[in-house]
């Protein structure tokens, strides 16, 4: 936390960008450091995402791509989510995004292609509410990721000089 707190305003917005596409989102989220804890951190990011405009959402949602298929996933449920993130892409005019905090690994097939299906009911405008929840979801655990673990790869080169 004390890295990202201190490193520069660039370096922090870089990494921010890893969680979420939205330039505006992780300026606002940059320059309100420092933060005290992870969670105040979250809870900033958050409040970025809520505030998003619509331009900015559609900004980080094109910046998604669709998940990379597990190997090792049956070959007719490969077949079955790519028909799905094809179909989502046509209808929505973005990759599906999801976030599958706290799914367990052996489930997250079977959870992807449930909520694909489900969601590719929704009318347009539904579907952008749905996406941008998912998406600030998606951007915490990420952003949680990147800035919780003490020796955290990423944060190394941003750690401040003297």
């Amino acid at each position: 936390m004390a890295r990202f707190n201190t490193c520069p305003a660039e370096a922090a917005e870089d990494l921010l960008l890893r969680c979420c596409r939205s330039p505006r989102w992780a300026q606002r989220v940059a320059a309100h450091r420092p933060y005290p804890d992870l969670g105040a951190l979250l809870a900033a990011a958050d409040e970025a995402a809520y505030d998003l405009a619509p331009a900015d959402l559609a900004e980080a949602l094109a910046a998604e791509s669709s998940a990379e298929l597990d190997p090792r996933a049956p070959y007719a449920a490969q077949l079955a989510l790519r028909a799905a993130h094809a179909e989502y892409e046509r209808l929505f005019g973005h990759a599906f995004v999801v976030c599958l905090a706290g799914v367990p690994p052996q489930e997250r097939i079977d959870a992807v292609l449930s909520r694909i299906q489900s969601r590719l009911r929704n009318a347009p405008e539904e579907e952008r509410v749905v996406a941008a929840d998912e998406l600030r979801r998606l951007a915490g655990e990420r952003l949680a990721g990147l800035v919780d673990l003490p020796d955290a790869p990423e944060l190394v080169r941003f750690a401040p000089v003297g």
